[in-house]
């Protein structure tokens, strides 16, 4: 995906149009009282973010930010939401100010490495994983984007090894299998990518994420049931 413009901003001085929109979204679930409370707050965001009310998340990090302009979790967070709406560039301004406020904050390297890997920038991508993987070794996705990238860069048997640590952390088991059959089904291994791609489907449930595995498995079955006269 390219990147896209840079959209402007809140103005930090609008915090009034904000906060009723915050205090609009503690009305919304139910509350009896008006409940300011920051973990709440980022609870709501994140289900807007989930539910795809992408401005609306961010409208309430912005609440959050103004709030407390110093925590890193919450520009990777906003950072996060902008990255999944496609704002790219304040993606990564978010993501280098969370790491700026907390150089030990290892999801904000994986995200930001995210980002280097969606725009083609392996190399920072593969240092970013690092980084986030000395500050929290059992980072299981750190280590399962790494591998990713390391297929990318057909360094195929680095990205087998960052699979099989994954698997032994015990999460997210599908996703590495899928991931890791792919990479034995560009290595040629295909014994190894069939056993992988079918524990996978065992369970995965119907998404997206199934359907691509669907088709890596039936892409690597089209040859072998071809007909060899035609």
């Amino acid at each position: 995906m390219a990147p896209t413009s840079a959209v402007s901003r809140s103005n930090p001085r609008d915090s009034q149009k904000r906060q009723g929109i915050e205090l609009k979204m503690i009305y919304s679930q139910g509350a009896t009282q008006i409940e300011p409370d920051c973990t709440r707050l980022r609870r709501v965001a994140r289900d807007k973010a989930q539910q795809g009310d992408y401005a609306q998340a961010i409208e309430i990090m912005n609440c959050l930010i103004d709030r407390n302009p110093s925590d890193a979790n919450d520009y990777n967070n906003r950072g996060l939401v902008y990255f999944q709406s496609g704002q790219l560039l304040d993606a990564i301004a978010d993501y280098d100010r969370a790491i700026q406020l907390n150089p030990h904050l290892a999801g904000a390297y994986n995200n930001r490495a995210n980002y280097y890997a969606q725009q083609g920038q392996l190399i920072e991508a593969i240092a970013d994983y690092d980084r986030a993987i000395d500050l929290n070794p059992v980072h299981v996705r750190a280590w399962i984007n790494q591998g990713i990238t390391f297929r990318d860069l057909k360094l195929y048997e680095r990205a087998i090894d960052n699979f099989d640590f994954a698997l032994r952390l015990g999460q997210l088991k599908a996703h590495i299998w899928a991931e890791r059959g792919r990479t034995y089904h560009l290595m040629g291994d295909w014994n190894y990518a069939l056993a992988d791609y079918r524990r996978a489907l065992e369970e995965l449930p119907a998404g997206r994420r199934r359907q691509q595995v669907e088709t890596w498995l039936n892409e690597l079955l089209s040859p072998l049931q071809s007909d060899p006269e035609n």
